[in-house]
C-alpha cells in the first residue's frame, strides 16, 4: 500500500500522558479509562473524560482525545480505538475487520457502558461510519458530527476547486525519498518503530493546511504497535477494501433525521471537501462549516473554530458561519 494511502487512513495524534485508570488532579476534568468487549471476544480501550448528563461518544479516540477533550466541560465524552487500532486488540486474519464491524463495535461499546442516546464525532471514514449507525440505530443517537469525512462512494471524483489539493505536495520531497529507501531496504520490518516515527515526522505536513500550524498535530503513537507502518498496511487492505465496496442508497441517507454538522477544511488532501459539501447537501438536517485553508485535522489550522463550533452544536445551536449547502458547488463569492 502506498504511502498517500496508508496515511489518508492511519494519520494519527499522540495521546495524552494524562488519563491514567481513574486519575483526577484537584480541579481537572475527571478522566478513566477501560475496556469493552465485543460480540466477538475483542476488547476495546476506551477513555472516560467529564462527567455531564450529555454522552458524547468519539470512535478513532487515539487520533481526537488530545484535541477535542476540551469540549468537555457539561457532557461526558467517552473516546475508543477501533479493533485493530490504538490500545484496543488486534485482530487475526480468522476475523472480520470493516466498516460494518465498526458499527457493531459501537453498538457494543453503547451497550455495555450502559448509555441510552449519544451524540457522535466521526473524523474521515468515520464520518461515514456514525453516519451508518445512525442508520441502523436512530433511536440511539441525538447530534452528529462529522469531521472531514470521506465520501458516500469512495471512488467519486468531484470539480475543480472542491478535490482534494495533491498529497505529496504538502511532504519534503528528501523525507518521501528517504522513506521510500528505507522501505525499499526493509527498515520498516527490521526497525518498526523506528520507521514509524521517522514516516510520522514526514507525513504529519499533510493534516495541515498551514505549516506553521504543524506544532498543533503531535507525536505519533508510535509506541503502540497496532499503529506501526508494517501493521496498519495489512489492517487497511482489509478495512479499505469494505469502504471501497459501499453501495449505500442515496434514500437511506437522506433518511437521516438527526441535526448534523458536517466540518471540512478546504485544503483536506484525505477526504476532498467536495464530500464535506455532499453530505451536508443530502442529509436532511445538516450544515456544513467550510473551514477555509485546513487540512484533515481543521482543529490543527484553526483550533478556537472548530472547537467553538462543536461545544456550540453539542449545546443544541448552529454555530455562526454555517451553510445549508443548496448545490455542490460553492457559491461565488457576493452571489
Amino acid at each position: 500500500m502506498s504511502v498517500a494511502i496508508r496515511c489518508a487512513f492511519a494519520v494519527v495524534v499522540a495521546m495524552s500522558s494524562s488519563g491514567c485508570s481513574g486519575s483526577e488532579r484537584p480541579g481537572a476534568i475527571p478522566e478513566s479509562e477501560g475496556y469493552v468487549t465485543t460480540d466477538d471476544g475483542l476488547h476495546l480501550f476506551y477513555r472516560k473524560v467529564g462527567a455531564g448528563s450529555a454522552t458524547v461518544v468519539l470512535p478513532a479516540g487515539l487520533f481526537l482525545h488530545p484535541a477535542l477533550r476540551d469540549v468537555a466541560p457539561g457532557r461526558t465524552l467517552v473516546f475508543y480505538d477501533m479493533r485493530n487500532r490504538g490500545r484496543s486488540d488486534s485482530v487475526s486474519v480468522d476475523r472480520e475487520n470493516s466498516i460494518q464491524r465498526d458499527v457493531a463495535d459501537l453498538e457494543a461499546l453503547r451497550a455495555e457502558l450502559g448509555i441510552e442516546k449519544m451524540d457522535l464525532v466521526g473524523w474521515s471514514y468515520l464520518g461515514l461510519m456514525v453516519a451508518m449507525y445512525a442508520m441502523d440505530h436512530p433511536d440511539r443517537v441525538g447530534r452528529i458530527i462529522q469531521i472531514g469525512p470521506v465520501p458516500m462512494r469512495f471512488a467519486t471524483q468531484y470539480p475543480e476547486g472542491l478535490a482534494s489539493p495533491d498529497y505529496f505536495a504538502s511532504l519534503d520531497s528528501a523525507g518521501v525519498a528517504e522513506l521510500r529507501a528505507l522501505r525499499s531496504a526493509g527498515f520498516h520490518e527490521s526497525n518498526p518503530r523506528e520507521y514509524c516515527e521517522r514516516e510520522w515526522e514526514v507525513t504529519r505536513f499533510s493534516l495541515v493546511g498551514n505549516p506553521d500550524s504543524v506544532h498543533r498535530v503531535p507525536s505519533g503513537p508510535c509506541d503502540m504497535p497496532n499503529e506501526w507502518p508494517i501493521r496498519l498496511g495489512s489492517h487497511f487492505d482489509r478495512h479499505f477494501t469494505s469502504v471501497q465496496q459501499l453501495e449505500i442508497p442515496i434514500e437511506k441517507i437522506r433518511a437521516i433525521e438527526q441535526p448534523v454538522l458536517v466540518i471540512h477544511g478546504t485544503r483536506d488532501r484525505n477526504a476532498a471537501y467536495g464530500a464535506g459539501r455532499e453530505w451536508a447537501l443530502h442529509l436532511p438536517g445538516a450544515r456544513l462549516l467550510t473551514v477555509e485553508g485546513a487540512a484533515h485535522c481543521p482543529w490543527a489550522d484553526r483550533h478556537d473554530l472548530v472547537i467553538g463550533a462543536i461545544r456550540t452544536f453539542l449545546s443544541g445551536d448552529w454555530p455562526e458561519g454555517v451553510e445549508d449547502v443548496e448545490q455542490l458547488e460553492r457559491r461565488a463569492a457576493g452571489s
